[in-house]
């Protein structure tokens, strides 16, 4: 059997995937897309369970990769504001207007962005999309042979692992996982609100979970429930006028009556960290190199600046290296160890803090809240970091 050569092979087709893949053909490389094909969801749907807080830097990528302008604007939420409350009377309020930046976010559905890569992809001759599995890895000097679950095989320079949490490709490297169980899974589903959001994302702590609801189009909001387990599972059960009501009264009412307008989905919580991004001839992105608390909405944000930082320093490469270079995996690597290690350790730190039980610690967590509240300095730092 003839092994087809790729100068690199993204492994994954999740958003991140296809992301990288476009990315990286862009740039001029030969790139196969090993992944499954999923049905694209017709267009005019409802609205997706998962949704995306995006960052600017992230939206800058998009838009870079001509993918942004080709999302429907009706299905884009800016968010101009945040309030974040405590478990006392202690809140948090951001604002864009204080910050003097367009807005925090924008609230963008899973699927919308995912059928506007499939649809670029379709068109990108320097992708070539192979609905396989890879089963074998093999590493030398001078190239990675894959081989598929259907015999083939392919030689590249390079192997993106974007194959998130319980990724194949880091399993193939002496990669070290460092992992902490939650203990909680997140709830996500969306609502029609009675009251207008005013696009404005709101985040609840509360007995050591988190209820974070976002803005979407047309009053509606998304919920993400960070629960612990045995909640989730019943919240889970729930039929979506029940699901509703114990919405409404976790958040108070703020928006009034809520409506349940797609099923209920839930998803493990974990920390995840590895040692190294990178070993020979493989670089690994998303969540295949970290996943953490979805409390800051930052997970697919980081994941898109591995991408945007990999593609940049594979495009900058010197002419006498190939893409799989060593030097060139050491840049990626020291390019994101920082931003990295920066928001996993401030998100699993945030997480502890607020599981925390004991009116000690909470009043301390509240005076911290009221006193970053008094600090609008600190709290426009806070912003342009989240803004990547």
């Amino acid at each position: 059997m003839t092994i087809q050569t790729f100068d690199v092979a993204v492994v994954g087709g999740g958003l991140l995937g296809k992301t990288s893949a476009l990315a990286l053909a862009q740039s001029g490389l030969n790139v196969a897309l090993l992944a499954t094909r999923t049905p694209p969801l017709p267009a005019g749907h409802g609205f997706d369970s998962r949704v995306y807080a995006f960052s600017s830097s992230s939206q800058a990528l998009l838009e870079k990769l001509r993918i942004w302008p080709a999302l429907d604007p009706a299905r884009l939420t800016p968010v101009y504001d945040m309030r974040v409350f405590g478990d006392t009377l202690a809140q948090l309020h951001f604002s864009a207007f204080q910050a003097a930046v367009p807005q925090l976010a924008s609230i963008v559905e899973s699927g919308l962005v995912e059928r506007a890569l499939d649809s670029a992809l379709q068109f990108q001759p320097q992708v070539t999309w192979i609905a396989q599995r890879a089963q074998g890895l093999e590493v030398d000097d001078q190239a990675a042979l894959l081989t598929l679950d259907n015999g083939a095989q392919l030689a590249v320079q390079l192997v993106v692992g974007a194959d998130g949490a319980h990724s194949w490709v880091r399993s193939q490297t002496e990669a070290k996982l460092k992992q902490r169980d939650y203990a909680q899974v997140g709830v996500v589903a969306n609502f029609r609100a009675a009251l207008p959001h005013g696009e404005t994302a709101y985040q609840w702590f509360h007995d050591g979970e988190i209820i974070a609801l976002l803005p979407l189009p047309d009053q509606h909001v998304s919920l993400v429930w960070s629960a612990h387990t045995e909640h989730a599972q019943a919240l889970l059960a729930l039929d979506p006028a029940q699901l509703a009501a114990q919405v409404e009264q976790a958040v108070g009412q703020r928006l009034g009556a809520l409506e349940c307008v797609t099923p209920a989905r839930g998803f493990p919580l974990l920390l995840q960290e590895v040692d190294r991004l990178i070993a020979p001839r493989v670089a690994l992105v998303g969540d295949a190199a970290h996943a953490m608390h979805p409390l800051a909405g930052q997970g697919m944000n980081l994941g898109m600046r591995d991408v945007a930082s990999l593609a940049e320093i594979l495009s900058r490469r010197e002419s006498f290296r190939d893409v799989g270079d060593r030097v060139l995996l050491r840049r990626y690597e020291r390019s994101r160890r920082a931003d990295i290690q920066m928001l996993l350790l401030t998100t699993d730190g945030l997480q502890r803090l607020f599981a925390a039980p004991g009116a000690v610690v909470r009043g301390l967590r509240n005076t911290g809240m009221s006193l970053l509240a008094a600090r609008p300095w600190l709290k426009r730092w806070l912003i342009t970091h989240a803004l990547g």
